[in-house]
């Protein structure tokens, strides 16, 4: 599956809401804002970054800074237009039993992604710079 990556710069100030007195609840407002904002387009949230960036100050002068990025992720095009909408089905009683009966396999198989340290890690594939990930 792939995907097609967003990344929106974090909010520096907290927005105000009735009930939210402390700037971290103003501060948490806002992210969550941003968030559930990108999220009814379609976009899952993935992390929060902070990457430097040169910024020219006066006619010669650069510095650099520290941005805070969100970094969002959705199924690529057609993947997305093709999905599948949730059916909620309810299982037969014989599914519900066979599935109690067995516990889950929890091995490491020989494709699992692995991390530059070299243990197994169920998100080496995400943090790839890749824009559109398999």
């Amino acid at each position: 599956m792939t995907f097609e990556y967003k990344v929106v710069p974090a909010p520096i100030r907290g927005k105000k809401a009735k009930g939210l007195k402390t700037p971290a609840d103003r501060f948490a407002n806002a992210l969550g804002t941003v968030i559930n904002e990108m999220a009814t387009e379609g976009w899952e949230y993935l992390r929060a970054d902070t990457l430097p960036a040169e910024e020219r100050h006066g006619l010669t002068g650069r510095s650099t800074v520290f941005q805070n990025m969100l970094i969002f992720r959705r199924a690529a095009g057609e993947e997305r237009a093709t999905a599948p909408e949730s059916v909620t089905e309810t299982p037969a009683a014989s599914d519900v039993v066979e599935a109690t009966k067995q516990p889950p396999q929890l091995s490491a198989s020989n494709d699992a992604p692995v991390a530059k340290n070299g243990r197994t890690s169920l998100f080496a594939n995400d943090r790839r710079g890749d824009v559109a990930a398999e």
